[in-house]
C-alpha cells in the first residue's frame, strides 16, 4: 500500500501535473487492495488455526488422528478465498497501472497542446516559410 501511495504521489509530480488522471480510481484502487488484503489474511490465519489444531489430535492408540492428506482437504475452503483475496488485490494494481498510464496521456496530450504549432521552425526551413 505505501508502494501504490508513492507512485500516486510522484507520478503527477515527475509529469508536473495537479492529480492523477481520476482520484476516483485511486479509491477505487484502495478498496480493492483493502478488501483483498482482509480476506487473505482471514483465510491464512484461519486454515493456520485449524491446521495447527488437526495436526495437534491424537487418537486413543497415540497417532495422529488427522493424515496430512485430511488437513489440505480441510484447508481447500481457505485456498478459494485466499485465491480470491488476491485476485482482488490484482485487480486494484491493474487499476493503478491504468491509472498511471492515462495520467501520462494526459500530460503528453497537455504538452502538445502546450507547444502546437505556435513553435517558429528554426534555421532555413523558416526562412522559406517566411517568403525570403
Amino acid at each position: 500500500m505505501i508502494t501504490f501511495g508513492s507512485f500516486y504521489a510522484l507520478v503527477p509530480w515527475m509529469w508536473k501535473l495537479e492529480r492523477m488522471y481520476s482520484p476516483k480510481l485511486v479509491e477505487v484502487h484502495f478498496w480493492l487492495a483493502l478488501a483483498g488484503t482482509v480476506v487473505y489474511v482471514f483465510a491464512m490465519w484461519n486454515s493456520g488455526v485449524i491446521q495447527g489444531l488437526m495436526w495437534r489430535t491424537y487418537n486413543d492408540s497415540g497417532t495422529l488422528a488427522y493424515s496430512f492428506i485430511d488437513s489440505l482437504v480441510a484447508m481447500h475452503p481457505y485456498y478459494i478465498a485466499r485465491a480470491f483475496g488476491g485476485l482482488l488485490f490484482l485487480s486494484g494494481a491493474v487499476v493503478c497501472s491504468f491509472n498511471v498510464a492515462m495520467t501520462i496521456r494526459m500530460a503528453r496530450k497537455a504538452r502538445k497542446a502546450q507547444i502546437g504549432d505556435d513553435v517558429p521552425l528554426g534555421g532555413r526551413a523558416g526562412a522559406i516559410e517566411a517568403g525570403e
